[in-house]
């Protein structure tokens, strides 16, 4: 799938440190990385905390963030942005876990998040396979018309105007679904966590 227009512009502006442009970022992949630490923790039977997550986000932000976003200018647009953030955010994400888990092995950190040993070398042979198949894995936990929303919107980089004329529903309508998926999204991560 190729980069968007919207997300071009949205890169664009992010490099050149507009105003608002990062705040707009944090807004469009929030989600997505949200999404991707519960799929990644899922996958694996990791339980996670809220305050996990909240520190596995953070990394990822900071990830992108370093060295005047190298990780953002490293992007050639040869897949979506969508697709090249999913990859980058589950390595992060991996990595994170794999670091607890030794600290966890040493005695440095509490056992609490639960959070298990991951193999180097297992995540590495699973990771073609899996980035391709977690961003749907995600959707799938969604009602159809939710799904579809979320999908043109994160994976396709569609515009409002763009979901809505495709899918024949209101413009102002498109926010709130995007919003009560990412709840829903939360509550599935929620229940997962307390099974």
């Amino acid at each position: 799938m190729a980069l968007t227009d919207i997300d071009k512009n949205l890169l664009k502006r992010c490099l050149a440190e507009e105003p608002g442009a990062w705040k707009d970022f944090v807004d469009r992949f929030i989600g997505l990385f949200t999404h991707v630490i519960h799929h990644t923790a899922h996958a694996r039977s990791i339980r996670v905390t809220d305050n996990d997550i909240d520190d596995l986000l953070s990394e990822v932000f900071l990830v992108l963030l370093a060295n005047d976003y190298r990780v953002l200018r490293n992007f050639r647009g040869q897949s979506s942005l969508a697709t090249y953030l999913t990859v980058v955010s589950r390595r992060v994400i991996v990595k994170k876990m794999v670091e607890r888990r030794m600290a966890e092995a040493l005695g440095h950190v509490s056992t609490s998040s639960r959070i298990e040993r991951v193999s180097d070398e297992q995540t590495r042979q699973q990771q073609a396979l899996e980035d391709q198949e977690e961003i749907q894995n995600m959707i799938r936990q969604l009602p159809p018309a939710d799904a579809q929303i979320v999908e043109q919107y994160h994976l396709q980089g569609k515009s409002y105007q763009q979901i809505s004329s495709d899918l024949d529903i209101p413009e102002n309508s498109i926010g709130p679904t995007l919003t009560r998926a990412r709840n829903r999204m939360r509550e599935n991560k929620s229940r997962t966590r307390t099974l």
